[in-house]
């Protein structure tokens, strides 16, 4: 049950009927009629802009079409009053049975209630975390993985087809830099000094992999020069890292579909057969770039390079394919592996990079326009850094990752549950400070606490009534009474319920899961003030000696309950029973 969406096919039912009746001109276009909940809940409990968005196109007053929309849906049971406000919206105050019907449908689909057929089947691929294969993963990959994760929960939870997707950065020079280090760590496992000379990387996360080295090579690769030695070391460092990346994300409870890798485009024909699908759309031609606007670099020098025409598609520039020595350039790879995308037949495309990827956002975007035709869509979303803080203090780096936090530090000392609600207390691209005392810490400032105390809240009455003999069933309470359910309290808790399935809807078109955290929190408020209202009014505590009436109430409560579960699943966090 959509009840927003349910009004809304009433609104349009109305507006139809007016056109059958000659009041609205045949032919309109009702894509931008809305029903929402109001600005100020004293107006009602839900409001239309359709008489402002219409009376242009039918050449009336929004206020002679407001009139005419309310007098027809005041024969809607579901609708108590429908009133015309300023130059025409129209508020819509609905039946408290409607509220009662919510409750009910919430706890009839239990955790599928939200679940929406938005998406209708759309194959969207979402490619995330994608971090170079040369370490453990950081606090950056750390939120760019919660975000991904968090973000294919959602539109799953609203009928897409989602593949999630890890690009292993396994093709360019860095994977040389680690078998470099590798190697070092190897001479280290068989007694030598070490080498960690700048440009390799320094963290003790490689002392196993030379000890495993030494397990396999013994000492033959000891005064070898590099170009015996670096192809096999290549692919056994990267394997032992993008082992330590698995582990890294299951502390997460992050599980890939599908792990690609750029090494695999090389020497296969796959970057050669996009650049040709490029060619042959007339986008790829012989050029000189013009030099980079401000300071001139000093190595500068025009020279003649492959080009693709990605100024066509909304790009700055044209942007260079292959170099002047023949050698394709980072871009090239990564057009053939969305091409890949493409002919896999993934409707959209979403890619979630870090914020140091900025400048290639329309460039990738370019690309894919061009390869699809614009067909596919792809949305680029950049996460921000994340500042960690204790005991008021930035927090210090790992002396295992050698120069940065990991995610494996920040789960150890957050927990999985936290890490994840928290990483999504902030929009995707906007900072974010993860306090490790405040995450923590248990009080109404903490996001992560309030939500699930809510939810512990609800468990503990639902223990303490069956307890007392009450049937709490998700089935015997929907067939409660709730007519009984009436202080302004109770249904502004039900109204919370029943804007669920909308938001799911919103934050899905919108690629932010980060509004499904926020919407937890609102609900969570709602479900407290309620409960602290009873420790001053006893008639509005969950259990009361009447059963019938505590059957009623302790309904609204498990469907309250039912919403953030299945907030939290999105999210990926485990809802608690009880608060320790």
């Amino acid at each position: 049950m959509n009840l927003f969406a349910d009004i809304r096919l009433a609104v349009i039912a109305a507006l139809d009927a007016l056109v059958a009746e000659g009041g609205l001109p045949a032919g309109l276009d009702y894509a931008n009629v809305a029903v929402e909940p109001p600005r100020d809940a004293l107006h009602g409990d839900m409001a239309t802009n359709a008489a402002m968005v219409l009376a242009k196109p039918a050449g009336a007053k929004p206020r002679d079409i407001a009139e005419a929309l309310a007098a027809k849906l005041g024969a809607d049971a579901r609708i108590m009053a429908a009133e015309v406000a300023g130059p025409g919206f129209l508020n819509l105050r609905l039946a408290p049975g409607v509220w009662a019907d919510v409750v009910r449908a919430a706890l009839k689909a239990g955790a599928g209630y939200g679940r929406s057929s938005l998406g209708k089947g759309v194959k969207v691929n979402v490619e995330y975390v994608s971090a170079n294969p040369t370490g453990p993963m950081h606090v950056g990959h750390t939120r760019g993985a919660v975000f991904g994760d968090a973000l294919a929960s959602l539109l799953d939870f609203a009928g897409y087809e989602v593949t999630r997707e890890y690009y292993i950065n396994d093709g360019g020079a860095q994977v040389n830099v680690l078998a470099r280090s590798a190697y070092e760590r190897y001479r280290e496992a068989n007694g030598l000094e070490p080498e960690i000379r700048e440009g390799l990387y320094p963290g003790d996360y490689l002392i196993p992999v030379g000890e495993a080295l030494k397990a396999k090579y013994g000492e033959s690769l000891l005064g070898q020069p590099e170009e015996v030695w670096l192809a096999d070391l290549r692919e056994f460092a990267t394997e032992a890292m993008m082992g330590m990346i698995r582990e890294d994300l299951a502390l997460l409870n992050v599980k890939m579909d599908v792990y690609s890798s750029e090494k695999a485009l090389y020497g296969t024909g796959k970057i050669e057969a996009a650049l040709k699908r490029l060619e042959d759309l007339g986008l790829i031609y012989e050029g000189v770039l013009e030099p980079p606007k401000g300071k001139l670099p000093e190595d500068w020098e025009e020279r003649e390079q492959t080009l693709f025409r990605s100024s066509q598609f909304g790009d700055d520039v044209d942007r260079p394919v292959k170099k002047s020595d023949g050698s394709w350039t980072y871009f090239a790879p990564d057009i053939a592996y969305h091409f890949d995308k493409v002919e896999r037949g993934f409707d959209q495309l979403i890619d979630v990079f870090g914020a140091d990827h900025g400048g290639y956002v329309k460039r990738m975007k370019a690309a894919v326009a061009a390869l699809s035709e614009n067909r596919v869509p792809l949305d680029i979303k950049l996460i921000q850094l994340v500042k960690l803080f204790k005991n008021g203090e930035p927090f210090k780096m790992s002396k295992r990752a050698g120069t940065f936090v990991t995610l494996r530090d920040v789960v150890e000392q957050a927990g999985a549950d936290v890490t994840r609600f928290h990483m999504l207390t902030r929009k995707n691209d906007a900072p974010l400070d993860f306090d490790f005392d405040k995450v923590l810490e248990q009080s109404k400032d903490n996001p992560v606490f309030y939500v699930q105390y809510a939810h512990a809240r609800v468990a503990s009455v639902l223990r303490k009534a069956a307890e007392a003999g009450v049937d709490v069933s998700d089935a015997a309470l929907g067939a409660a009474d709730l007519s009984l359910n009436t202080h302004p309290a109770e249904l502004e808790l039900a109204r919370k319920i029943a804007e669920w399935p909308r938001h799911v809807e919103i934050a899905a078109r919108a690629n932010e899961p980060h509004r499904i955290a926020f919407f937890l929190y609102e609900i969570a408020s709602d479900l407290h003030a309620l409960w602290n209202r009873g420790n001053e009014e006893p008639a509005l505590r969950f259990v009361q000696d009447d059963a019938a009436i505590t059957s009623a109430k302790i309904a609204q409560a498990r469907a309250c309950a039912v919403v953030i579960s299945a907030g939290l699943g999105i999210l990926g966090v485990t809802p608690a029973e009880e608060m320790r």
